[in-house]
């Protein structure tokens, strides 16, 4: 039983862990905040604060986020340039 209850306050202390989706950016627009991969990865991101105020057409960067299921991304924590 203690075994189980240490288990379940790590489980619960752990930050919950998020994904990451690298690319080439081949379109990008700074009004709407959409970014476009070279996979055809559409991103609509809400918060136009992560996204690098430099970001260009040609650069390559991960976006960290938060995975909704199969609904698609819950919200966008990061985007860093490589």
């Amino acid at each position: 039983m203690v075994r189980f209850l240490i288990t379940s306050l790590i489980l619960a202390a752990a930050p919950a862990f998020a994904d990451e989706l690298s690319g080439t950016v081949i379109a990008f627009d700074r009004v709407d905040n959409v970014i476009v991969l070279n996979d055809k990865s559409v991103l609509t991101i809400p918060n136009s604060e992560i996204i690098p105020e430099d970001l260009i057409a040609g650069e390559t960067i991960t976006v960290e986020f938060k995975s909704d299921g199969d609904n698609g991304y819950a919200a966008f924590v990061s985007i860093k340039k490589m």
